[in-house]
């Protein structure tokens, strides 16, 4: 099943999928959706048992991967944690093992697909486990909006820089047309390269999250709110005239982030009338009011260390992913940690990957059946895999997201 965006230029409409949750796939973006065979049931009172006879099986054979939003039922299996390209290295950095079992979601899979070896295979527990800011820039929409920026007169002035938080196919984008893909915590360094590669009047278009790119180039390089224009991938021209395009520095994609883009500045300015002496530390991927407002902005390993390093007794309001925030108020009992939104704000498709498709990832390959494999294209990967290196060229670079 799909749909299409009406335009009223005379361009082909962009067919968009609308598959039906749990029925059919579409690997090449973030909507795989198919989960073969029988999962363990919830309710089953040994799976935590299941699942370390299953990891002890298999030995050195699989590198457990959890991303730092996953449930603390998944963490509890992981051999590392942290953010997505993070992990992505340290599957890399381990080829003698032959499955990479990725607990996170799909663009982090196809992310360790690109770095790990030929004889290594990632796996996805759940390919529904998406990601709705990468869903919210497709390649076709993307090549598109390309042509617009070809026919406005600045492609030729504009370099890519595509948030790590997008799927393998518009990573390859950016590597085709001299890009660099970015982290939230080396956005700052990748904006700076790129506004420098066509001097005067050079631009970046942002892909897919507009908050990070102009909370970047505003917050941390000193920009203004002018030199922002948002591309509308739904209307023709983005929604802008030839003349924003020519005058525009930054061209953000319009995307967010689902969870990040629900903090508010009305919950910040709440948190600080009832906690007196409130720290407020959030991620870059907030709206641009709810970052200036706080007293700390950074990156999930940001975040962590920030309040790693605070004295006992400090309070902190954190506005990121539900699961990180409660994990924190366990590891720090002695600091005040509070959720920003009294809304549940989970990553609903994070949140996909769970205790039974653990296990039923696991018992198959005990089994010897490898089950949701992630395969990115060759061409894909490696012109991918040319943005990626470029990101890993810029200076300082770091790994954490």
């Amino acid at each position: 099943m799909s749909t299409s965006v009406t335009q009223s230029d005379s361009r082909p409409t962009t067919p968009l999928p609308l598959l039906v949750l749990g029925r059919g796939t579409e690997l090449h973006t973030e909507r795989g959706v198919e989960c073969p065979g029988e999962l363990p049931a919830p309710s089953d009172p040994g799976l935590v048992e299941r699942a370390r006879a299953a990891k002890a099986a298999l030995g050195d054979q699989v590198f457990v991967l959890g991303h730092h939003y996953q449930r603390d039922e998944v963490i509890e299996f992981a051999d590392v944690t942290g953010d997505s390209f993070k992990l992505a290295k340290d599957a890399a950095a381990r080829p003698q093992a032959p499955y990479i079992v990725f607990c996170g979601v799909h663009f982090m899979a196809e992310s360790a697909d690109i770095l790990t070896g030929d004889s290594q295979t990632v796996i996805l527990p759940d390919l529904a486990a998406g990601c709705s800011m990468a869903d919210m820039a497709a390649i076709r929409q993307v090549e598109e909006c390309w042509d617009d920026l070809v026919e406005a007169g600045v492609a030729d002035l504009t370099v890519p820089v595509t948030y790590m938080n997008s799927s393998a196919a518009i990573k390859a984008f950016t590597g085709r047309h001299g890009g660099t893909i970015c982290t939230s915590s080396n956005a700052k360094t990748a904006l700076t390269w790129a506004l420098e590669q066509k001097g005067p009047g050079g631009k970046v278009l942002f892909l897919p999250d507009q908050h990070l790119g102009r909370n970047t180039f505003v917050r941390d390089l000193g920009g203004s709110l002018d030199g922002c224009v948002v591309f509308d991938p739904h209307k023709p021209m983005g929604g802008l005239t030839r003349r924003q395009l020519q005058d525009a520095t930054m061209i953000l994609w319009r995307g967010h982030c689902s969870v990040h883009g629900r903090f508010s500045l009305a919950a910040l300015e709440q948190a600080r009338r009832e906690i007196p002496d409130v720290r407020v530390i959030v991620h870059p991927e907030c709206q641009y009011e709810v970052v200036e407002a706080a007293d700390e902005v950074g990156s999930t390993e940001k975040i962590i260390q920030t309040i790693a390093a605070a004295p006992d007794g400090t309070k902190w309001v954190v506005g990121t992913e539900l699961n990180l925030v409660r994990r924190l108020g366990t590891l720090f009992p002695r600091q005040q940690i509070s959720f920003l939104e009294k809304n549940v704000c989970y990553c609903s498709t994070m949140n996909r990957i769970d205790l039974p498709h653990l296990v039923w990832t696991l018992e198959s390959l005990v089994a010897g059946r490898v089950v949701n494999a992630i395969t990115v294209d060759d061409e894909v990967a490696r012109y991918a895999r040319v943005a990626l290196d470029q990101m890993l060229s810029l200076p300082g670079e770091t790994s954490k997201d």
